[in-house]
C-alpha cells in the first residue's frame, strides 16, 4: 500500500509517496510551473491531484479526467501537513460520481 505525504517546511513544500518524491507529471499535462500547493483551489494543488492520480491508478488518461474533481474536494481541504494512502484515495473517489 503507497503512503503520499505532503508537508510545508522550512526548505519549501515537499510531497512524497512512500519516502521518495512524487512525480508532478507535467509530461502528462503542465498545469503550474511553481510545482505543487494544497489548501486552496488553483494550477499548483490542480498539478498535485493530477500526479497523485496517476500515481495512484497508473492510469494517466484516468487521472486527466479527474484530476480537477479530486483537486476541488480533497487537495483544496489538506491542511498544511497531510497523509493519504491507496485506501484514502480510494475511500474519497467513491464519493465522487466523475471517478468512478
Amino acid at each position: 500500500m503507497k503512503t503520499y505525504r505532503g508537508d510545508r517546511t522550512i526548505d519549501g513544500l515537499m510531497v512524497t509517496v512512500d519516502g521518495r518524491p512524487l512525480d508532478p507529471r507535467t509530461d502528462l499535462l503542465a498545469l503550474s510551473r511553481n510545482g505543487f500547493e494544497w489548501s486552496y483551489e488553483g494550477p499548483e494543488p490542480a498539478q498535485l491531484a493530477l500526479a497523485l492520480l496517476a500515481d495512484h491508478w497508473g492510469d494517466d488518461a484516468r487521472a486527466k479526467g479527474a484530476y480537477q474533481a479530486f483537486m476541488r474536494q480533497v487537495v483544496a481541504n489538506f491542511g498544511n501537513e497531510w497523509e493519504m494512502t491507496d485506501a484514502d484515495i480510494e475511500a474519497a473517489l467513491a464519493d465522487m460520481p466523475t471517478t468512478r
